[in-house]
């Protein structure tokens, strides 16, 4: 059996020399599967020992992990799975164990291990305390010198994007020349001193061993077995939302939510008037109950969205209510919206977490007898379930009906998600989650 990294940035990771590398950017860019083949020259020492993270455990196995990506390779090279331990072992005593790190504290449960060689899959996932000390497990009597390998997708909020800062222009991407280029640095007193050479460093701080260190950009374009295959898959991140597409195919390490990123005005064509007949018609809540006061005389609003998809597929947002009350002056406000939107039109409502939010949807149910209802918990994040909604919008794909409600609505929509209020955009989110689901083709379909 041949197997061999692919020319380009999976062959510079696969045979960098240096003790620490970073290999990151586009999704799809074979950065999974670059992992799977690091171990593989080692796997004749009996002494090898190596293991591979991600941050949680349900992340470690399924379709397209690491896991799977090693049950194609290592059977061919006489290696052994311990599933039920998620270990492969080879014949010469070698081993390579996958586990995660959930918790902070789960980093002690290596407490006293070494490793030849660990490797993070996704690395800004994990903590930066648990990526330092994981680094005092890198250690071995095999006769191989230890050394850290890490794949990533971009993130500007994580330590790693501080620690590649060197390979990374000021417009967020990397910088291709300086892309699999060593620098050498020490850590003094947790913070990072950088050098360009061994020797420069060891000469101010000879006490210390300084480490190699560098960062390989990876693109889509790197990956052709991906795209051969599959050459849906950049369109699928194209129907991306703005951030996480210069994230996830731009390979964009700045890029982060911020007003105007997600809703623009012109982004929603608008109509003199709501279609005639339509398949599906919702009026999605997200409510509040706060009515304003000296105290506070901006609280947060009850919002309501009649959201609706005609017989050609097209997308309109038809009306918006919003208005700040008391707890009973909003039910009776939302069971009159109901009865002028008519019975056919099915009504949808966040729940927030805990009891209190819960008793109170409840309520609204019982006064909402002899209408369709139904209820979503919110999980996520605001921006994780706007995310949907706002490529469907930068696609000009939802209508928006003319109305004295509109300027409001789109002062919002633009200000999301950085303005004082987001409570028409999470109805927004909310009508498209009950239309078009989570994890559907349904909406990227009409994307693409």
């Amino acid at each position: 059996m041949n197997i061999r990294p692919q020319k380009g940035a999976q062959e510079a990771f696969l045979s960098s020399s240096a003790d620490i590398v970073v290999y990151g950017g586009s999704a799809g860019s074979g950065k999974t599967f670059s992992l799977a083949l690091e171990p593989l020259r080692h796997i004749h020492n009996p002494k090898f020992a190596a293991v591979l993270f991600r941050r949680t455990s349900p992340q470690l196995t399924g379709g397209g992990s690491v896991w799977e990506e090693t049950q194609l390779i290592y059977p061919h090279l006489d290696g052994e799975s311990k599933e039920h331990k998620l270990e492969w072992h080879f014949q010469s005593g070698s081993t390579i164990e996958f586990r995660h790190l959930q918790y902070d504290k789960d980093k002690l449960a290596h407490q006293g291990k070494q490793y030849a060689l660990i490797m993070f899959d996704e690395l800004t996932h994990f903590l930066e305390s648990q990526f330092w000390y994981m680094l005092s497990r890198n250690r071995s009597t095999s006769g191989i010198r230890p050394y850290i390998r890490a794949t990533t997708n971009p993130d500007p909020d994580s330590f790693v994007r501080r620690l590649i800062d060197w390979w990374i222009g000021k417009d967020g991407y990397p910088i291709q020349e300086r892309s699999g280029i060593k620098r050498y640095f020490i850590r003094n007193n947790g913070e990072i001193v950088w050098g360009a050479s061994r020797e420069a460093l060891e000469c101010i701080y000879p006490e210390q061993q300084p480490l190699s260190f560098t960062f390989i950009a990876a693109k889509l374009e790197d990956n052709p077995a991906l795209t051969n295959k599959d050459p849906s898959y950049k369109g699928k991140l194209m129907a991306l939302p703005l951030v996480e597409r210069e994230q996830l195919l731009g390979g964009n390490w700045d890029v982060r939510a911020a007003a105007g990123l997600y809703f623009r005005r012109s982004y929603f064509p608008v109509v003199e008037a709501a279609p005639t007949r339509v398949k599906t018609r919702v009026r999605a809540w997200d409510l509040a109950a706060t009515k304003p006061s000296a105290e506070n005389p901006d609280p947060d609003a009850s919002a309501g969205v009649l959201f609706s998809i005609d017989y050609n597929n097209e997308i309109y947002i038809e009306h918006v209510e919003c208005f700040k009350d008391s707890p009973s002056k909003v039910e009776q406000a939302i069971v009159n919206t109901a009865r002028l939107d008519g019975a056919n039109t099915k009504v949808v409502l966040w729940q927030d977490p805990g009891g209190a939010g819960k008793a109170w949807v409840d309520s609204l149910v019982s006064m909402l007898s002899g209408f369709v209802v139904k209820v979503h918990k919110a999980s996520k994040n605001k921006i994780e379930y706007a995310n949907p909604v706002s490529s469907q919008a930068e696609r000009g794909n939802i209508n928006i009906v003319n109305g004295s409600w509109v300027t409001k609505f789109m002062q919002e929509a633009e200000s999301f998600p950085d303005g004082r209020h987001d409570d028409q955009i999470d109805a927004l989110s909310l009508a498209h989650l009950e239309c078009f689901g989570v994890n559907t083709k349904r909406w990227e379909n009409m994307l693409l």
